[in-house]
Formats: structure tokens, sequence, C-alpha cells
């Protein structure tokens, strides 16, 4: 299925014209939102279905809260496996975080005491996830900026063995771990490389906002030359790993969006390339 260039980017409103006339690209594959599809029965669908005859898709959600002690939201499992069902993607993929407590939604990536009592809830609600939808999801790391003082283990420790107890996979996104790197003082490189390689399904790439005494993760932007760096770093260890650009605000004409997804396959080839035969 996958190979060193399997690069796509995300299904945005922004460029649906554009992609309806089915144009010739370099980009392998779609990205997108679940919620934004979720029940609904509008254009968005339509879209998404019609891009899913061309293209593999990838379902990413934002308000699963793994990592609320309640569990996901009445009624959430149900509506996604739902449009599971309809578009049989290539992945289903969310944050390892919480959104919000009492079945309300904040519409925020909180992030989690790193300790055994919150290892056990997102185990636990991971194996209810997995079971409605009938298929092994991965979890993303978040950007964050703030540190719990209860944290018995580092945020990449939390992140593997999160995967390793739950039977779930990992959405590495680079660009996140360079973000909580810089903003809590860690080695972005040690964490890049202290995931093992077999726990990771999927590989974001993004762009950030240097607000001075922190970065935030906008996505507004191309991804930094540190990010791309890191990257392949990345990619030498994890060859063939689907990989996709994030692009949400300030969404680019459809021409700067594929040149980034271009320059991701051409670093995933040459890191390829230069593996022993």
């Amino acid at each position: 299925m996958a190979d060193a260039a399997f690069v796509g980017v995300g299904l945005r409103s922004a460029h649906y014209p554009r992609l309806l006339e089915r144009p010739r690209t370099k980009v392998r594959w779609f990205e997108a939102i679940s919620e934004n599809y979720m029940g609904s029965e509008g254009r968005p669908l339509e879209v998404l279905l019609k891009m899913r005859e061309d293209y593999p898709v990838a379902l990413h959600g934002v308000s699963l809260s793994v990592g609320g002690v309640e569990g996901p939201r009445p009624g959430y499992l149900e509506r996604l496996r739902r449009l599971i069902d309809r578009v049989d993607p290539l992945l289903v993929t969310d944050h390892l975080c919480f959104t919000g407590a009492h079945a309300s939604n904040v519409h925020d990536l909180l992030p989690l005491p790193y300790t055994e009592e919150a290892l056990k809830t997102v185990a636990r609600n991971v194996a209810r996830t997995q079971e409605a939808l009938g298929r092994t999801i991965a979890l993303e790391n978040v950007s964050s900026y703030l540190a719990y003082r209860e944290s018995e283990m580092s945020e990449r420790e939390f992140l593997v063995e999160a995967a390793r107890r739950s039977g779930c996979r990992i959405l590495l996104d680079v660009n996140n771990a360079y973000v909580s790197a810089k903003n809590h003082g860690f080695s972005a490189e040690e964490y890049v490389d202290g995931v093992p390689a077999e726990l990771v399904a999927q590989i974001h790439l993004g762009g950030y906002t240097d607000m001075g005494k922190f970065l935030f993760d906008t996505h507004s932007r191309a991804p930094t030359e540190p990010v791309w760096e890191l990257y392949r770093r990345a990619i030498a260890r994890l060859p063939g790993t689907p990989v996709l650009i994030e692009w949400d605000e300030d969404v680019p004409e459809w021409e700067t969006l594929e040149a980034q997804a271009v320059r991701a396959a051409r670093i995933a080839e040459e890191e390829r390339e230069r593996q022993p035969a």
C-alpha cells in the first residue's frame, strides 16, 4: 500500500473546486477531520465520498477525548462508526488528550498528567473505542504548553506505554514533538528516536507560530526548517510510513500545499536511498 513517498494533505473546503476537477497531482492521499463529516448528508460528505473514489482517505478526529475519565461522549462512537463504514478509511486517528468533562467539549486538545492512573484511563477508553469501531486506531502526541506536577514519566514514555498497553498505534506528529520540546526544555531528537518504529502508523508535519516565550501549534504555515530536519530524522527510521502535511489555518493555494507534500516525499526518497542495500 504505502511507499517511501506516500504523502498526503488535509482535505479542506478551500480546495474543493480544484480537487473536484480531478487534476493530476503528486498528493497520494487525503486526511479528513472526522467531526466535519459525522452525521452529515451535505456537501462536505458528498465531496469526501467523491475524493474517496480516487484516493485513500484517513479519518482524523479531534473530540474522542480518550484521556477523559468519562470516555467518549454519548453517541460519538456510533456516529464515527457509521462514517467509517461509508468511507472505509486508510486509518482512523485521534489525539492522546482529553477535551472536556461531563459531556462538555472545550474544543481544545488538553494534555494529560503522565501517570499510571491516566494510563489506565486511556487503555480502558481505547479498548472501548476499538471494540466499537471494529479496528485499531492511532493516537497523536499533542503540542503542550503546561506540565503537571503529578507526572511520573516523560511525555514520550507515556505515549509509548499508552500504545503498548492499549493495543493502539501512534500518530507521530514531529511538529508537535518539536513544539513541546522547546516549550518544556527536552530533546525533540531523543523524543523522535525513542518512539519504537513498529508502533508508528503515520507521521504529521505542520507549522507553528513563535509567540516569543513559547511556540504555539497553529497549523497556519509551512513546517519550519528545524521541523523538516526532525522529519528527516524520523522518516529515516520509519520508511514507508504515511506522511501528512497539516495546514488548517490561513490555508494556501493548492499549488503551495502540494509543493510541501512534494518536499516531504523527496526527503523520504532521499532517506530511503541512503539506507544500506
